[in-house]
């Protein structure tokens, strides 16, 4: 007796069981769970979207804000970095260093007006974070 070959065995019983099952399943309720099966409704893609650009454009608000000081416009001045330069290379500025400059920018504020920073250290800070804009937008 020859048994038979696992390829004959596939063609002749579980190809056609699959087949079988494939065709009595109907198309609607296959069509049905793959549309129901998504991660993140659109919606949810839209609220997102929404807040990320929210947040970047506050990012971009308060560093703009924070070197159009009198005293950044000054320590830029002072530094040879041209403030329309540094002004015009913010919006063009990752979402990542826009939210890093920010942090920095708004934590330099807060220490300058409780004393902690003198007004040395805060034109050194603004002037580095002029630098920081203006490699970054050269790379």
């Amino acid at each position: 007796m020859k048994l038979p070959r696992i390829s004959t065995l596939l063609l002749q019983a579980v190809v056609p069981a699959v087949l079988i099952v494939l065709v009595s399943c109907p198309a609607s309720s296959l069509a049905q769970a793959t549309s129901s099966d998504h991660v993140v409704s659109s919606q949810v893609l839209q609220q997102q979207v929404e807040s990320s650009s929210a947040a970047r454009q506050k990012n971009v608000d308060t560093l703009k804000q924070f070197m159009s000081s009198p005293t950044a416009e000054k320590a830029m001045r002072d530094a040879k970095i041209d403030p329309v330069q540094v002004q015009k290379a913010i919006p063009t500025l990752s979402d990542s260093e826009l939210a890093n400059l920010s942090s920095r920018a708004t934590d330099a504020q807060q220490k300058f007006s409780a004393g902690a920073l003198s007004n040395n250290m805060l034109v050194l800070i603004i002037v580095l974070i002029a630098i920081i804009i203006i490699v970054a937008i050269i790379h």
